[in-house]
Formats: structure tokens, sequence, C-alpha cells
């Protein structure tokens, strides 16, 4: 295992040089900031990571050189250093090389990052919108004296206004005489604009307000929105959610004061570019898009520009707008009749958690009055009280639910950058966005969503010449579908492109160790191979996928929640994804099952089916202990009392039940006692105490007062291959 980078001895110099940088005189202070530098380069060391160590290079030959503006080209060098070793301590691509350190050395330096390998029709994929040599800017993003309150205010609403500026952007680029959206566009803008100015957010403002010179011109017709347009949008899009990622993250804590690298300058002088040129004037050979980037990365995109000879910009076009509101009357969109406040989580959470106790504590009561029995006003009462505890349990889980439109529409940008990139024209078809979803689902399922869109992008849709010859239209079609199903909900993921083939991913499985090449697998196990670690069908490693590390994750993320995915492919038709996860994570629909006296709670999305078996369904195997028939599938059996080391349970498989649980295509038959019933409960942790015990995911305290564990189907499923002998 490879060291740990030592990033925290390298931040502990770079905070001493920018202490020195902020007192430093050219010609006086040279000689500490160079001894500084040698000992930076000694604790990166020889096997630093090779951008590291030119960057380092870079820095000792530019105060060597000494001449004007050295102060300032240190700081640009102390900023992008500071950043380059966060990337590197979290395995995350580097920041964009500012010219300047191309020119120190006298010649750009060697991209580390092979390029993606032209598509096999021959088609040149797109050129990034950026150059990693553009012009970037050094931006502190909490300015001095702020107010922690006001800038999470204005980092909340920027976030939701990104999220419109995107959407209605890619609208734009398939109609772009959309007025409506168009007017929204520019009113998103132009509120960042604002906002930025009262948070003297100098660096913003002058980038919105440019944007919102590009959009008015859009607006009074002088200046279509065409591709090249749109692409500056997005990038500059990109840069201000970066700008308030970074914030947020500052704002919690982390490395609070530290500077990052944006490409600024570049964006506002592509714009002036964008302005001057008629549409469809700006040079795009097969490019000009921006280049796909993951959501997760997209805080280190690397930026470039097209070769655009550049045209002269006048001092003043680009002057810093002043830092006070516009007196233009544009309409405000955040006004609205809804009502809607901002109210942290931890609030709603403990609101969720008393409803919860409510509910146990009305549970109980009405147990112990059905023993009492005999007193209709009671009963009456009661009910009533039931009914009220129903709604207020409703009610308060309703105030953690939040449409799944905001994840669908994250897909839409990634479809159009991948498409781009890959030289592919594809559909994206959204339904069933207003799907409510616990948060806390929301969050887990972001993840899986980007790996398994993508995947249906690169690997499912063909290009447009492949998709002709099979006789299906150019344009392949990529459909996100939520909707509710009982107390789940249901995300599918379909493609209309080449679909899985089942003896190829055999044989990619013989090949990679996964399966003995005499094993015999139906095709729904077969295809279930590709959630397996490092599994890939893809012939050439591209910087989109291919590397096997993905689906895996998207696993992992879902049975997290107390999911399951499920595939069903047609070769030459498609493929289609199914996610069924609960609702929300704090209340779930469980099954109720008795060991000798003591219950426990089974999530229903894992059983499969349950039956009383016959004595003639249990046999044992030599190395796999017991095994039950299950409608003539021989299915590892599980005694749950044995493996739990609880005493006095039924020894007989045929005085019992037999629970069939699933995990991916794995499944194991449970035997426990008896089945006490189904019903809602609250889950409750199990603290740090009982954090660490394998095969349980919480507890519940059921109607009696009672506790129930809730067992963690997916670790029993994928017990030893000879379960039954473990005691616990």
């Amino acid at each position: 295992m490879a060291a740990p980078y030592p990033s925290a001895d390298i931040k502990g110099l770079l905070r001493q040089i920018g202490l020195e940088l902020a007192f430093f005189e050219p010609g006086h202070d040279a000689t500490l900031l160079g001894e500084l530098l040698e000992r930076l380069t000694a604790v990166v060391g020889k096997d630093g990571p090779p951008t590291i160590m030119r960057g380092l290079d870079v820095a000792r030959a530019r105060l060597g050189a000494g001449g004007s503006g050295l102060t300032e080209w240190l700081t640009v060098w102390h900023a992008w250093m500071d950043e380059a070793t966060t990337a590197a301590e979290r395995e995350q691509p580097f920041p964009a090389w500012p010219a300047a350190f191309g020119a120190a050395l006298g010649h750009p330096p060697q991209v580390e990052t092979p390029s993606p390998a032209p598509p096999p029709d021959g088609t040149r994929p797109a050129r990034p919108l950026l150059d990693a040599q553009a012009e970037c800017q050094a931006v502190c993003v909490l300015p001095e004296g702020h107010d922690d309150e006001l800038m999470r205010m204005f980092c909340a609403e920027a976030e939701e206004l990104l999220a419109e500026i995107e959407a209605g952007v890619l609208v734009l680029e398939q109609s772009p005489a959309d007025e409506a959206t168009l007017a929204t566009v520019f009113r998103g803008f132009h509120t960042l604009k604002g906002n930025a100015a009262v948070m003297k957010l100098v660096v913003l403002q002058r980038l919105t307000h440019e944007l919102e010179s590009l959009l008015d011109a859009a607006r009074r017709g002088r200046r279509p929105l065409d591709r090249a347009a749109i692409d500056v949008i997005l990038a500059a899009a990109d840069v201000v959610s970066r700008y308030v990622g970074e914030t947020t993250r500052q704002l919690e804590g982390q490395e609070a004061g530290r500077s990052i690298l944006l490409p600024v300058p570049a964006l506002i002088e592509r714009v002036h570019q964008v302005l001057a040129s008629p549409a469809g004037g700006m040079p795009e050979p097969a490019s000009a898009a921006v280049a796909a980037t993951p959501p997760r990365l997209a805080e280190h995109a690397t930026f470039t520009l097209p070769a655009v000879a550049p045209e002269p910009v006048p001092q003043a076009a680009v002057a810093p707008v002043a830092p006070t509101l516009e007196a233009e009357p544009v309409e405000r969109p955040r006004v609205t009749t809804s009502g809607s406040v901002r109210v942290d989580t931890h609030k709603l959470d403990g609101l969720v958690d008393l409803v919860g106790e409510l509910v146990i504590a009305q549970s109980m009561v009405v147990q112990a009055a059905d023993a009492a029995a005999g007193d209709d006003t009671l009963a009456r009462s009661l009910g009533h009280l039931r009914g009220i505890t129903a709604d207020l349990q409703r009610t308060a889980m309703a105030m953690r639910m939040i449409p799944i439109r905001g994840s669908f529409q994250k897909m839409s940008r990634l479809v159009r950058d991948v498409a781009v990139h890959l030289g592919k024209e594809i559909s994206l078809i959204v339904d069933g966005e207003e799907t409510e979803v616990d948060r806390t689902v929301i969050e887990e399922i972001g993840d899986p969503l980007v790996h398994m869109v993508r995947n249906a992008a690169d690997h499912g849709i063909e290009q447009p010449a492949e998709r002709i010859a099979a006789g299906k239209p150019a344009t392949g079609t990529i459909t996100l579908r939520a909707s509710h199903q009982g107390g789940f909900v249901v995300i599918q993921i379909t493609d209309d492109g080449r679909g899985l083939d089942p003896s190829r991913l055999r044989q990619k499985g013989i090949e990679r160790g996964l399966i003995a090449p005499g094993a015999t697998l139906d095709d729904r196990e077969t295809l279930e191979l590709i959630f397996a670690p490092g599994f890939s069908t893809a012939e050439r490693v591209t910087d989109v996928s291919g590397r096997g590390v993905g689906m895996d994750v998207v696993r992992r993320n879902i049975e997290r929640v107390r999911g399951k995915v499920e595939i069903e492919s047609v070769p030459g038709r498609g493929t289609c994804f199914t996610i069924s996860m609960p609702l929300t994570l704090a209340i779930i629909e469980g099954l109720i099952v008795s060991v000798a006296g003591q219950r426990f709670v089974i999530p229903t999305l894992a059983v499969r089916e349950s039956f009383r078996p016959a004595a003639t369904a249990i046999t044992t195997v030599h190395g796999r202990g017991e095994l039950v028939d299950v409608r003539g599938r021989q299915v590892p059996l599980l005694r749950l009392g044995r493996h739990l080391g609880i005493p006095g349970g039924v020894e007989s498989p045929d005085r019992g039940i037999v629970v069939v649980l699933e995990a991916g295509f794995d499944c194991r038959g449970l035997l426990v006692d008896d089945l006490v019933g189904k019903q809602e409960v609250v889950i409750k942790g199990l603290g740090e105490t009982f954090s660490g015990r394998p095969g349980f995911a919480g507890a519940a305290i059921l109607g009696d007062g009672r506790i129930g564990l809730i067992l963690d189907t997916t670790a029993l499923v994928r017990l030893g291959r000879n379960p039954s002998e473990t005691a616990a």
C-alpha cells in the first residue's frame, strides 16, 4: 500500500510561504522564500506528483529570475500550489496550469492525462472550451469581514439559481427562440449579480455582469444563442458553481481562507469574442463544447480555449462592476406566494424523531387499552388519537421530502456533455420528476445515477452510423422515470442502445476469474456480473469510462439505503436498470419474525417469499452446509437462532418458517420460528456500543414497548458458504 500523501506538512510550509508573501519585497526577501521552496521540494520528494514537482521548478526559476511583477506571480503560484496539493490529497484532477507557468519554463508542460482516442467511426471528439493555459485568477472566496449566516443564505440561493440556469440553458440549446426560458436564465444571472454585489463578491459580480450582457444581446435579437454562446454560458455557470461550492466548504471550516484559481479572465475574454462575432461565426471544428466532467469532479475541472485570434477589448469593458445594486427595472424571480421558509435540516430531523416517539407511545397506549377493554369512550378517544398521530407523522415525513427533479436535471447536463464529447446524438426523456423522496435518499442516489446514466450514454448508445446500419434512428434515447409503488420509490434508467450480451459477459467473467469456466449461470445471474468490482466490457479506457469502476459503487450506495437494483436487457434493443428504495430512511415497512420468543424485523423489500418447508426439502451438502429447495433451486439455509446463539428455537425446519431473502442475484433462506405480522417501524440507531455488530441495521420499538432488532439482510445473504455452522 502506497504511503499517504504528506499534505499536512506541505500545507504547513505553504502557510509559511503565504505569510512571507504578505510582506514580500523583491530583492530583499528572496533568500528566505528560496529556503522555504527548497524545504517544500524536500517534503514533496523526488517521487511526488510530476505536476507539483514542475510547479516547484517553475517557482524556483521565477524567483531566481526576479524582475517586475514577481509578487503578483508568486501570489498566483501560491494559490495554484495550495489547490494542487488538495487535489493530490483527494486523488482528484489537478487545477488548470496557468499560462504564466509555461512561459517561466520556456515551454508548456506535458499533459499527464492521455488524450481520449478517437471513436471507432473516425469522428473527432469535441475539444474543450477553455485551455489548460487559459488565464486564471487567484480568488479568495470569503471576503474580509463577511457575515457567515448571510454567506450561507447567498450560497443556498445561488445553488437554486444555478440549477434553474443550467436547466434553462439546455432548453435554449434545443429551442433558442424560447423567450420565456431566455428571460428566466437572464433573471437568474441578474439575481446572482445583485446578490454578489451585496456580498461584495467582486469576481462573481464581474463574471455574471458579462454573461448578463450576452443574454441581453440575445433577448434584444442582436446575437442569437448558438453553440458557442451556449458553451460559454455553461462553462461560466460551472465556474460560479465551483465558487459557491468552495465557499460552502470554507464556511464549514474546511481550509478556510485558502484561495482558488478560476479562469474568470479567460471566460470574460471569450464572452467578448462571442459578442463580437456573428452567430455561428466562431471557429468550431466539431468542437467548442464543454468536456464532459462528472459532477463530483467539477471543482477541479480543466478548461481549454480553441485557437481563436483574440480581439482587442477596451479596458473599460473588463473593469470590475461597482459593488452596488443596479436600478434597472428587472423582475425579481424569487418572490413567490408559496410562503416557503428555510429550516435547518437538524431541526427537521429532531421533529421527525419526536413524532416517531409519539407514534411508539400511541401504539403502547392503544395496546394497553385493548388489554383493559370494555370502555367505549376510551376506545373512541384512542381512535381519534390514532388518526391525529398518523396525520402528524405523515406531515412530519413530508417535510423531509423533496422532488427528485433536481437530480434528474443534473442528468440532462451530463447526457448533453457526454454526447458532445463522444460525437453521439442522445435525447434524454424525463418522467416523474415531481416524485418526492426523502432528502437523505436523494443524496445517496446522486452518485449511482451519474454512473448509470454515463454508462448508458457511453456503453449503451451506439454511434449514429452504427444505429442507422442497425435500422434505428440516429438519435439514441435515454429515459429516466421515477414513481411511487407502495412504500417505495422506483427509478428506471432505460436506453435503446446495443444492450448487454450474456455470452460476452460470461467470457469477460471467466477472463477476470469471477466465474469458473464450467459454471452454469442463467441470464439474470450473468447480467449481475457487471456489479463485480473491476468488471468492464470496454475495449479501451477513455476519460468517460472503461476502468471497471462504478457499478460496484452503484450497488453499494443503493444497498446502503436498503434498496436494490435489477437489470433487464435485450441484445440490440437496450437495457433497463430498476432501482427500488424506501421513500424514507426514518420509517420502513418490516416483516416481524420470532425466534425463541425474541422478535426481529426484516425489511420487506429484501423478502422474496416465505413458506413452511417439507422435511424432505432440506438437504446437507459437504462444504456448503444446509440447502433448502425453493421452486427447484437449491438455496443456502441459515438458521437464525443458531446463527445468533439463541437457544430454544425450532430445530426441525418443517416446524418453522423459511423466509427467502435476496441481495442482488444472491439469495438465502432464513429459518425462523414464526411470522408475527407486518408493520411500519421507526428506525433507531444502535449506538456506538453495537455499531460494529454485523447482521443488524438498527432497532425499532414495537407496539408493546419491546425492542426488535432490524436485520441487515444483505450481510446475512452474503455470509460464508457454510453459515449454518456459524454461531455468534
